[in-house]
C-alpha cells in the first residue's frame, strides 16, 4: 500500500513547473501501478498548447476553471469542478487557465518517470527503460 500526500511532495522532485504549469507527480512509473498520478495547477489566464503524442490522459478539474479547444476540430469546452476530460486519441489541444487558478487530477499512460517537462510540440518523451 503506498500513501502520499501532496504537501509532501511540494518542493521535492516530485514538484515539476514549466511555463504556465505545476505538476506533483504523486505515483510515477517506479511505483509500479501502470499510470502515473498528478495533481497539476495551471494558473488563471495561463495558455499551454499541448499534444501528449507519446501518453493518454485523463483529467478531472476539482477547483477552477478554463477552457480546453481540440485544435483538429476547432471545438472548445469549458472546464470547472466537476468536469474531466480525456484525451483518448493523443489530441493536440489548447488548454487555457479561466479567471481562478485549475487544480486538476491527472492519469497518464504510461507513466510518466517524473521529471518530464513539454518539448516544442508540447509533449513528453516517451520513457521506453523497464524501470
Amino acid at each position: 500500500m503506498k500513501i502520499v500526500r501532496v504537501e509532501d511532495i511540494i518542493g521535492t522532485e516530485r514538484e515539476v513547473t514549466g511555463p504556465g504549469w505545476t505538476s506533483r507527480r504523486m505515483l510515477l512509473k517506479k511505483d509500479g501501478m501502470g499510470f502515473s498520478f498528478h495533481e497539476t495547477i495551471i494558473p488563471a489566464g495561463a495558455e499551454l498548447n499541448l499534444w501528449y503524442k507519446n501518453h493518454l490522459e485523463a483529467v478531472y478539474c476539482v477547483a477552477g476553471n478554463g477552457t480546453i479547444t481540440d485544435k483538429e476540430t476547432g471545438e472548445t469546452h469549458e472546464i470547472s469542478d466537476g468536469t474531466l476530460y480525456a484525451l483518448d486519441k493523443n489530441d493536440p489541444h489548447t488548454l487555457r487557465g479561466g479567471t481562478e487558478d485549475m487544480r486538476l487530477i491527472c492519469a497518464f499512460n504510461p507513466p510518466v518517470t517524473g521529471r518530464e517537462v513539454h518539448d516544442e510540440d508540447g509533449a513528453y518523451t516517451l520513457d521506453t527503460s523497464d524501470i
